[in-house]
């Protein structure tokens, strides 16, 4: 029984979740785009996996080559190149090969002129699997690249959940977001969710005006410091962690929500519908029941002539030897 109640309480609360989570991706897309986040994270692995941690050797040469980085455009040696958010695996590994090896110089010289002990410990090995054939040398140092970019893609997954709870704890506090007390409102109040409906997953005015409507913000601040505060921090602290689900795992839940609430009462059997309606089931079959009789056709059958048997409908006559043919085996 989803009772109104119950389920303006989920819609409540999954609206605000789904808003609250939004918000937080659109500033953290903001933020990470203002102080290149991503491309400092793949400097930085590239930097290590070439021995190179300060970029001011081969990382920078890397980076300088025009397939790792187009938009570098062939920087010179005293000018810092930009650094890119992502580079082609199959890329990399050409400008990696080209700077090792500068002029025409043999792969297996190169790979032994390379200063940093661990990264040219890696070359060789690749190399000696791929029997030292350049071409698939080649394809070896764009898979180790690809993997290192897996992990270095877990890393910064996990710091955007941290980057994600804290920007949405922000909010929390700073809008008075707190579950517990949205939860206990709209349970006792579930008409204030009663007008919120499916929304886009995008970010706009009418689904800030909507979220305003629920019960959040301060009405007295700066609040005690009591047992109330502490479980209004825990509120926070609830509303905080429901962000780490994702925008789309909330609009997701509200979209089930409202279509449940649009749904009507569970319509009554078919038969039970058509009984009413003169129609009783036969066999199986529902076929219209006949009307009652009044007095004077009961008397006007009776002084009517028998019928004869050609004004018997053919179905009448179909129907006997079924009837005969059934009895039948029982008689005998």
């Amino acid at each position: 029984m989803f009772g109104s109640t119950v389920l303006e309480v989920a819609i409540g609360l999954a609206f605000c979740y789904a808003t609250l989570a939004l918000v937080v991706t659109t500033l953290q897309e903001a933020l990470a785009g203002a102080f290149h986040l991503r491309a400092a994270m793949l400097e930085g692995a590239v930097g290590r996996m070439l021995g190179d941690p300060r970029c001011d050797g081969l990382a920078r040469a890397l980076y300088a080559h025009p397939l790792a980085n187009p938009r570098s455009g062939g920087a010179p040696d005293g000018a810092r190149p930009s650094r890119p958010s992502y580079i082609e695996p199959g890329n990399f590994a050409i400008a990696l090969i080209d700077g090792i090896r500068p002029g025409h110089a043999s792969l297996d010289a190169a790979i032994l002129a390379v200063q940093d002990p661990q990264l040219r410990r890696t070359l060789q090995t690749l190399y000696t699997q791929a029997g030292l054939d350049p071409a698939r040398f080649q394809a070896g140092v764009a898979a180790w690249f690809e993997a290192a970019m897996e992990r270095l893609s877990g890393v910064y997954k996990r710091r955007q959940l941290l980057v994600s709870f804290l920007l949405s704890l922000l909010l929390a506090i700073l809008f008075n977001i707190d579950s517990i007390h949205l939860f206990r409102t709209l349970w006792q109040q579930p008409a204030l969710a009663a007008q919120l409906g499916a929304m886009s997953p995008v970010l706009n005015a009418d689904m800030l005006d909507q979220m305003w409507a629920l019960p959040i913000g301060w009405q007295h601040f700066p609040p005690a410091l009591d047992a109330a505060f502490a479980l209004q921090a825990a509120g926070w602290l609830v509303t905080a962690s429901t962000t780490l689900f994702g925008a789309p795992f909330w609009f997701d839940v509200l979209q089930r929500a409202v279509n449940l609430r649009s749904t009507g009462a569970k319509p009554a059997p078919l038969e039970a519908r058509l009984d009413g309606a003169g129609v009783v089931p036969v066999a199986g079959v529902l076929v219209p029941a006949a009307a009652p009789a009044s007095a004077a056709d009961v008397q006007s059958a009776a002084l009517a002539p028998a019928a004869s048997p050609a004004a018997v409908p053919p179905v009448a006559h179909a129907a006997v030897p079924a009837a005969t043919a059934a009895a039948a085996p029982a008689q005998s």
